[in-house]
């Protein structure tokens, strides 16, 4: 016979198709194999022709009704097709034929998951997992954790992936797995014990000195995680996401130019991005380098033009060195991206202020209260404006419109003692600012910040040192 055992044994799948096609018409002389109906199964299920993977899986079955393997692969096909119930009844018949085949149980974990049977689902893996050894049990410990993340049994994750370490300790899969899932559940104190058992065993595992590391800051421990980080540093120094996590362990610890360093490591050995410069920007920033933190954030935003935070940023650097109208150009950018962004204009308000530019300070500050009406310090910002500038009607009129958008603050009574007394009004004036000191004493400061020519008046300075002997009794 002109069967299939005379092929090669890399047969092309050409063919096996053609064998498969002879067969299939009912042409006689033709022979195929239960692996070779596998693999026509397999290439029609990776051509997504599934109808002729059916088809071919119905054929194989009819020629071998007691192959397992069959039987588990229509069942994978039904499945695809959510057909589950027949495909749960597939399996039932292939596990009678062998009940040792792993993908039994993970094939009909996926048909309870469609059926929404997510507990039976986790009954049929918790006890097929006392029945299997090695990686059978590796792989069924996987397929619990994934139904445990489907059914958001978050700490039954983790468990599954201690077990498998326990098992494996070097599985990089698990150990990828249980970094993200210790940091989402606060499993911290677990982890660092189970990762310092893996690494009496396995000292060089790089992965577990960056999970022990982790660990570590997730408790906030961030001299231990940074040690750890160097230790698995120097088992692959090309570690680059431990060069980021040590990072920002330094920068918790204001160590900027360590950081700097560890930041400039990630650039190395990775692909450019936006916020690593951010991050090396940022260090810069808090040593007082400003020309350097400009240059990283610049970086930045040509890796990510639509991103206005990036523009306040340079903004800052100029605005900390008195550079008013520099920062300036870059508020306009950002704004230019998001127009009404109370921060960038609560921002360029103050560098008009500076300026002198009472204008357009004001323009400013009124965006910021009509963006977040019960924001107090754009309320404040703008009565201060139009106060330095003398506009005292409009101050009034300011202060009366933030007490029905932000509430009855003290603050404002101070503002409004303030104006009285610029407008004349001496008596009122002096009344309003007296029951201010009695209700919030401490906003006097910014009171005579705002208006420190109040001392000219004899009645303020008498109920000034009249609150100030009382608090020294």
């Amino acid at each position: 016979m002109n069967g299939e055992p005379h092929l090669p044994e890399q047969e092309d799948i050409q063919e096996l198709l053609n064998l498969y096609e002879k067969l299939r018409s009912g042409k006689g002389g033709s022979f195929l194999s239960e692996e070779s109906f596998e693999r026509i199964i397999d290439h029609f299920d990776d051509q997504d022709a599934l109808p002729r993977a059916m088809e071919a899986a119905d054929l194989g079955i009819l020629q071998f009704p007691f192959s397992s393997s069959l039987l588990i692969k229509k069942a994978d096909l039904l499945i695809a097709s959510r057909h589950y119930k027949k495909a749960l009844t597939l399996l039932d018949k292939a596990e009678i034929l062998d009940s040792t085949d792993i993908d039994i149980y993970i094939l009909r974990t996926d048909a309870y998951l469609a059926l929404d049977l997510q507990e039976k689902a986790v009954e049929l893996l918790e006890d097929a997992i006392q029945r299997f050894e090695g990686e059978d049990r590796i792989d069924l410990l996987f397929e619990l954790a994934d139904v445990y993340d489907d059914y958001e049994v978050f700490e039954k994750i983790f468990d599954c992936l201690k077990l498998i370490l326990e098992y494996d300790p070097n599985n990089e899969e698990a150990l990828y797995k249980i970094c993200f899932w210790t940091d989402f559940t606060g499993r911290n104190e677990e982890s660092i014990k189970l990762h310092m058992k893996i690494l009496e065993d396995f000292p060089y595992n790089d992965l577990a000195w960056f999970n022990l590391a982790a660990a570590y800051q997730g408790l906030r421990l961030f001299e231990k995680a940074i040690d750890a980080y160097q230790y698995a540093i120097a088992i692959n120094e090309k570690f680059d996401y431990a060069y980021r996590n040590m990072a920002d362990a330094l920068m918790r610890l204001h160590r900027y130019k360590d950081a700097i360093e560890s930041l400039e490591r990630v650039i190395e050995l990775s692909r450019p991005e936006d916020l690593i410069y951010q991050a090396i920007g940022f260090c810069y920033e808090k040593v007082k380098n400003y020309a350097q933190a400009r240059f990283y954030f610049r970086k930045a935003s040509h890796l990510n033009p639509d991103d206005a935070k990036l523009y306040e940023k340079i903004a800052h650097t100029y605005i900390k060195e008195s550079k008013h109208q520099q920062a300036i150009k870059y508020l306009e950018m950002a704004l230019r991206i998001k127009r009404l962004d109370a921060d960038f204009n609560f921002l360029m308000g103050e560098c008009h202020l500076k300026l002198e530019n009472h204008k357009e300070a004001v323009h400013h500050f009124l965006t910021v209260v009509q963006s977040k009406p019960r924001n107090i310090k754009g309320w404040e910002a703008l009565i201060r404006t139009l106060f330095e500038n003398h506009q005292f009607a409009e101050a009034e009129r300011q202060i009366q419109l933030a007490r029905t958008k932000a509430g009855e603050k003290s603050i404002f009574d101070f503002y409004e003692s303030a104006v009285l007394l610029s407008q004349g009004n001496l008596k009122e004036g002096v009344s309003v600012l007296e029951e201010c000191i009695e209700k919030n004493p401490k906003q006097l400061k910014q009171f005579l910040r705002l208006y420190p020519s109040a001392v000219k008046y004899p009645q303020v300075v008498e109920l000034l040192l009249k609150f100030k002997r009382r608090k020294r009794l």
